[in-house]
């Protein structure tokens, strides 16, 4: 009997299957998604200099997140977020890196508030 892989394994192939075709640059650094089951993280990232500019999660302080970070709204907020840090820093285009999750619900609602919030991609 064939035993089904676990669905975080297939996850991380995806996900080193991305990023064998992108990078981030300092002029334009990847914006990487990670998703658990109770919060959202997310980061932009210097992959030549090996250096984290900003990040953003649903585990910061209280009040910058608004409730649970296991739902869409919560990654709305973390999109805008980590869109102002960007701009702090002086980062207004970046890659995205979904990090192997489908581009859908929480990882969608986060770009899409990036994007609002002045980010392109």
């Amino acid at each position: 009997m064939i035993t089904p892989r676990p669905r975080n394994v297939i996850r991380k192939r995806v996900h080193t299957r991305i990023r064998e075709k992108m990078s981030g640059t300092a002029e334009r650094p990847r914006l990487n998604v990670y998703r658990s089951l109770n919060h959202i993280y997310t980061q932009l990232i210097d992959d030549q200099n090996g250096l984290t500019i900003a990040s953003a999660s649903t585990q910061g302080k209280k009040g910058e997140t608004k409730g649970y970070g296991g739902n869409v709204a919560a990654a709305r907020e973390v999109g805008k977020l980590i869109a102002e840090r960007a701009k702090e820093k002086g980062v207004k285009k970046v890659v995205f890196d979904r990090g192997g999750y489908l581009y859908h619900g929480r990882v969608k609602a986060l770009a899409d508030a990036a994007r609002e919030a002045g980010l392109e991609f």
